[in-house]
């Protein structure tokens, strides 16, 4: 529970169907405080804690707070800096699902001899006579089956999401009903552990690195200019970069090695390939052959009609059906059929070849989605 509108009525809807529940809610770590304002962590702030309990206590449940401050700071906060450092943008929401709430606090609900761990993620699991399905929630623009691509089989056998089969206004709606007193509590935000929600100003305190000027370089390697740090920049970003040139140049790459930004035209955005790391498929097991599905490249992104080709080692090719913009590592790659999720993983770095960066790869495909 993190006293907002999703979790309290998760709890509430699970306690009107007759389950046992404990409320269960976690410190995470959060910066020291600057002057006079206090040390938050966004998620887990003295107002979320309070309102979590005030829930709790209506429902009649009991309430835990778990301290897992040093934990979330050396396996989030600082694999966020670490991503950065390496130039890549990484998505810390996949990576905390991963390592904290469906590995650490799953076995934390399993010691106190729960039969689930049910949050208010709006995604929905389906046993089926082949195992467990994690498929979207019913309102697609609120679907979170993207960052929890990363669940397996003996994960979703303990996982619950009840608000995945409603809308945001049905749960909203439902809270009112149920008389909670977050009915009306406005959405929470990513990075929780940024009190500011200034990425770029957090680096620059916690990364030397990743802070650290370079060379702004187009793909032949011709110095153009001079960048901030790798971090303060986005694939496809065009204004912004202080550089002069007789077309439109847009950030195309970031080279860590050599602490580059590169940048090049707008078509230079456009691949049809991308590898993935870190591959988890849902079944338990890769497919056999390569398979068709809607692939997603980043949380809010559309699905596009790619290949996807297991490999060994948890590695995956993708092959995009029509060219699709914005490809950044260190961001998921999800794979899905029509609403089921399949699995994914995390976009791998640019391939280079003799220490340059290999230019777009175009596969000529001629299939079409069904």
């Amino acid at each position: 529970m993190s006293g907002g509108v999703d979790s309290s009525v998760a709890a509430a809807l699970l306690v009107e169907k007759g389950y046992e529940v404990i409320g269960m809610m976690m410190r995470l770590w959060s910066e020291p405080g600057m002057g006079e304002q206090p040390a938050l962590n966004r998620c887990c702030t003295p107002d979320q804690m309070a309102d979590a309990r005030r829930v709790a206590n209506q429902l009649g449940i009991p309430f835990y707070v778990l301290d897992v401050k040093d934990y979330f700071r050396h396996t989030i906060v600082q694999f966020f800096i670490d991503e950065h450092e390496q130039g890549r943008t990484p998505n810390p929401c996949i990576e905390c699902n991963r390592q904290i709430r469906f590995t650490y606090l799953l076995q934390q609900a399993l010691v106190l001899d729960a039969d689930f761990l049910a949050t208010g993620h709006y995604a929905q699991v389906a046993q089926t006579a082949t195992g467990y399905q994690l498929r979207q929630g019913v309102d697609t623009a609120k679907d979170q089956s993207y960052v929890l691509h990363m669940l397996t089989q003996q994960q979703l056998a303990h996982v619950l999401f009840p608000v995945g089969e409603y809308t945001k206004d049905e749960v909203r709606g439902l809270a009112r009903r149920f008389g909670l007193p977050v009915a009306s509590k406005q959405e929470s935000q990513d990075l929780c552990f940024l009190g500011d929600n200034d990425y770029r100003r957090f680096l620059r305190e916690y990364s030397q690195r990743a802070a650290q000027p370079g060379e702004i370089v187009d793909e032949n390697g011709r110095f153009l200019g001079h960048h901030t740090g790798l971090p303060f920049y986005t694939i496809g970003q065009r204004k912004g970069l202080g550089i002069s040139s007789t077309e439109p140049l847009y950030v195309v790459a970031k080279d860590s090695e050599r602490n580059a930004l590169v940048v090049g035209p707008r078509e230079r955005l456009g691949q049809q390939r991308l590898r993935v790391r870190d591959v988890n498929w849902i079944v338990g097991i890769p497919p056999a052959e390569p398979i068709h599905a809607a692939v997603k490249i980043r949380y809010k992104a559309a699905g596009a009609a790619a290949t996807v080709t297991p490999l060994p080692n948890q590695e995956a090719v993708v092959e995009f059906w029509e060219p699709v913009f914005g490809i950044t590592p260190g961001q998921g790659a999800v794979f899905f059929d029509r609403a089921i999720c399949l699995g994914g993983g995390i976009i791998a770095d640019y391939e280079q070849d003799d220490g340059e960066l290999q230019p777009t790869t175009t596969i000529p495909l001629t299939l079409r989605v069904s």
